[in-house]
């Protein structure tokens, strides 16, 4: 018997662009009738900027990949944003259908792809908490053995009998974990959404994924975190847009990713419009002031972060952050309300630059990437945007000797020693 548990052979995923349909025939004939005269789409967001019309083109998100897992395994699948991970997921979970190629899966699947998926908003967590077990295949008693545990482990039990639509981001995602990794499936597949969960619950959400791993269950762990992914993985696999550029051991993949994200040298980054949030960011850049735009660095040079934001609408209690990370290790995160607690009051409607200072001398050499996210504590992630600068490091301090003088560890702090001679010791 083979210890395979998912196959995939050639698979391939192609996206139509272009605009489907209202959902209604009387809307479709309001935007044909609009077409026709060139008026604006009658149903285009606020804020949608109008490409023009896209019929006939079509994007790859996936493009002939394959694979095999066995049995047991933890695979990390790591990748930027925008090479296919999450569609992969999606075809392995069943949520969406491949354009060509095929899937072969052994064993029952728990997904937990995005916040809410596979909860009824009108149920309650109790009721969803059954509604997923029976969609797993188990009966009501082994979903009330397990209720305990799952309840225990999500920390909702004050509110698992309201309805999930009145949950927040987090709270999702602390039910769903937990109903997705103790509902008994062969197979998990976790995705990025892990990111919701305070630092506490991605913590325990990491060990039980490692518990269920050594239970002899297949896990498919996608993340940003290479931290996380080298701890729980045994294998990793790299997508680029949308085809497997490398496979094999987890460091392997995690510098293989690494060394190919340097490389696109991501020093300064607009990002698309999102008017309908409330908090917009618009681009973030990095420089020195000895060196300006660039992505390679002295371990002496003064870095300086820039990021341009909007507000859209006025938002009370909220924050904006900045996490940075090398090689996939957090080193710090810092909020902008550290030094400017009269923006968590209130941010009023308008456009905003804001400044983050790096010291010089605290780094070693590396490769760092930075992330950016905003959130209300509470209620929730806003808008998150990761890995949106790479860049490197480096040391060229020669001393008298001629060699390279390198300090170990993540981050270049001299410390202060007071040193003084004794004469006597007693």
């Amino acid at each position: 018997m083979s210890d395979i548990v998912i196959s995939v052979e050639n698979l391939s995923k192609r996206y139509d662009l272009g605009v489907i349909g209202t959902g209604t025939v009387s809307k479709d004939l309001n935007r044909w009738w609009a077409k026709i005269r060139r008026k604006p789409d009658p149903y285009a967001k606020i804020g949608e900027v109008d490409h023009g019309n896209r019929e006939g083109q079509s994007i790859l998100a996936l493009d002939d990949v394959s694979f095999d897992v066995t049995r047991g395994e933890v695979l990390g699948i790591i990748g930027s944003n925008g090479a296919g991970k999450s569609t992969l997921l999606k075809i392995l979970s069943q949520v969406t259908a491949p354009s060509s190629g095929r899937v072969k899966i052994k064993g029952r699947i728990g997904s937990l792809l995005e916040v809410g998926t596979g909860f009824h908003p009108e149920l309650t967590g109790r009721e969803n908490i059954f509604l997923n077990g029976a969609i797993l295949g188990m009966n009501r008693v082994e979903v009330t053995n397990k209720f305990d545990e799952i309840v225990d482990f999500s920390g909702v039990e004050k509110f698992i009998d309201t309805p999930v639509k009145r949950y927040s981001s987090g709270m999702h995602v602390r039910l769903a974990f937990a109903v997705a990794a103790h509902l008994e499936p062969e197979i998990l597949i976790v995705d990025e959404v892990l990111a919701v969960g305070d630092a506490e619950f991605q913590k325990k959400c990491l060990g039980k994924m490692s518990d269920v791993a050594k239970g002899g269950r297949t896990v498919l762990f996608v993340s940003h975190n290479m931290g996380a992914v080298n701890r729980l993985c045994d294998r990793g696999i790299v997508l680029t847009r949308g085809q497997v550029s490398f496979s094999g051991s987890t460091d392997e993949a995690i510098q293989y990713y690494l060394s190919d994200t340097i490389s696109t040298q991501i020093h300064n980054k607009s990002f698309p419009q999102k008017s309908n949030l409330p908090i917009e960011f618009r681009n973030i850049s990095i420089s020195s002031p000895s060196r300006e735009l660039n992505n390679n660095f002295e371990i002496t040079d003064q870095l300086n972060i820039s990021l341009k934001y909007h507000i859209n609408i006025s938002i009370k209690n909220s924050n904006i952050a900045l996490s940075l990370k090398k090689e996939g290790i957090l080193l710090l995160y810092s909020w902008d309300i550290d030094s400017n607690s009269e923006l968590y009051a209130n941010r009023e409607v308008g456009k905003y630059l804001a400044t983050i200072d790096m010291p010089a001398n605290i780094l070693t050499p590396g490769i760092y990437t930075v992330d950016i996210a905003s959130g209300q504590p509470g209620k929730g992630l806003i808008n998150k945007e990761s890995d949106c600068l790479v860049f490197e490091v480096q040391n060229n301090f020669v001393d008298g000797s001629s060699k390279s003088f390198t300090r170990g560890g993540m981050l270049n702090l001299p410390l202060d020693w007071h040193v003084q001679q004794e004469n006597s010791l007693e």
